[in-house]
C-alpha cells in the first residue's frame, strides 16, 4: 500500500515501524473508530447524529487511497459477518436493509477524499471543504438512491437527506478545522 500519504506516517515515532504491520492496525483502528462512532448519538437538530461520516472523512483525509478502501472494506465485512459494528448492531440484513446505500456510500466517499487528499486537498481548509463536500454528496446521493428504491424518492430526500444537511455541515466544518491544522502543524 501507498503510504506516502499517511498522516501517520509522518510522525517520528512511527518512521521505523513495519508498514505492512502499520497499515494493518491502522485499518483496524479505524474499524474501531467507526464502529465507536456509530453508536454515539450526539444530539442535534433537526434528529441526533452519529459521527461515522466525521470518521470517514478522517479516514478519507489522514489514509492512503487503497488503505481507506481497506478500511472501510474491513467494516462493512465484519458488519456481514454479524459484529455489532452498525448504529443498531450487526448482520448481512444491514448491507441490504434500507440504509445499506448509506454504507455503501462511505465506501465510495472514503476513497474519493483520499484521492483528493493525495492531490493535495487535505492541505488547505478550502480544498478539504470542498472534498468533504463532495464525499457527502457521494454518501448520501448512494444512500437516497437506494432508499428511494424502497420507499419512494419523495419520502428518501424528506428522511434520509433533508434532516441531515445541518449535523452533515457541522461534521465537515470538524474535519476541515482538523485536519489542514494537523497538517500544518506536522510539516513544522
Amino acid at each position: 500500500m501507498n503510504n506516502e500519504r499517511i498522516l501517520i506516517n509522518k510522525l517520528k515515532s512511527f518512521e521505523n515501524i513495519n508498514s505492512n504491520l502499520l497499515n494493518i492496525v491502522l485499518a483496524l483502528f479505524g474499524t474501531l473508530l467507526l464502529a465507536i462512532s456509530s453508536k454515539i448519538q450526539v444530539p442535534f437538530w433537526p434528529v441526533p447524529m452519529t459521527m461515522q461520516t466525521f470518521v470517514i472523512f478522517l479516514i478519507g483525509m489522514t489514509y492512503g487511497i487503497r488503505l481507506s478502501f481497506a478500511t472501510v472494506a474491513l467494516y462493512l465485512f465484519e458488519g456481514a459477518a454479524g459484529l455489532p459494528v452498525f448504529a443498531s448492531g450487526g448482520g448481512i440484513a444491514y448491507l441490504t436493509g434500507p440504509t445499506a446505500g448509506y454504507l455503501y456510500g462511505m465506501l465510495f466517499a472514503s476513497i474519493v477524499i483520499s484521492y483528493f487528499a493525495n492531490l493535495g486537498f487535505s492541505k488547505t481548509y478550502f480544498k478539504a471543504t470542498i472534498s468533504l463536500l463532495i464525499g457527502s454528496i457521494i454518501i448520501f446521493s448512494i444512500g437516497i438512491i437506494y432508499l428511494g428504491s424502497i420507499i419512494g424518492y419523495q419520502k428518501a430526500i424528506a428522511v434520509g437527506l433533508l434532516p441531515f444537511i445541518p449535523s452533515e455541515l457541522f461534521k465537515i466544518a470538524l474535519a476541515v478545522s482538523l485536519i489542514p491544522t494537523i497538517q500544518k502543524i506536522i510539516k513544522k
